[in-house]
């Protein structure tokens, strides 16, 4: 079964940077696009970014794009999510998702089938 595991959150002032990694283990990562979400508290979850299975095009919600940047490294069978500037609603768990969707989409839905537990984000002074 797969398994996907976040990891890379923590505490930063605004203005710092993090780099997330999403791992996969029992299986790869090449078969299909990843998402990354994130959930505030008492918020619903969100569509951050996310890259496609077929091409590796990549996708940004407005509130990111220019600041975060979603890359893969299949070597590794882990996606990153490269977090800049960052501020203090960036605060959240930060979450990644399989799709087997040939072009991934900014949407909370059932296409994406596979979860990890979270990692915390927390941007503050």
């Amino acid at each position: 079964q797969v398994h996907l595991v976040e990891s890379g959150g923590g505490f930063v002032q605004p203005g710092g940077s993090l780099r997330l990694s999403c791992a996969a283990s029992g299986f790869t990562l090449d078969d299909y696009g990843i998402g990354w979400f994130r959930q505030a508290p008492g918020k619903g979850r969100e569509a951050v970014s996310c890259i496609s299975r077929i091409d590796d095009s990549t996708y940004y919600a407005g509130s990111v794009e220019g600041r975060f940047s979603i890359s893969r490294d299949r070597a590794e069978n882990t996606v990153y999510l490269q977090m800049n500037s960052l501020k203090p609603e960036d605060t959240a768990i930060y979450y990644c998702a399989t799709t087997e969707l040939p072009y991934c989409r900014l949407v909370v839905a059932p296409t994406y089938g596979h979860w990890g537990k979270g990692t915390q984000v927390t941007v503050s002074l």
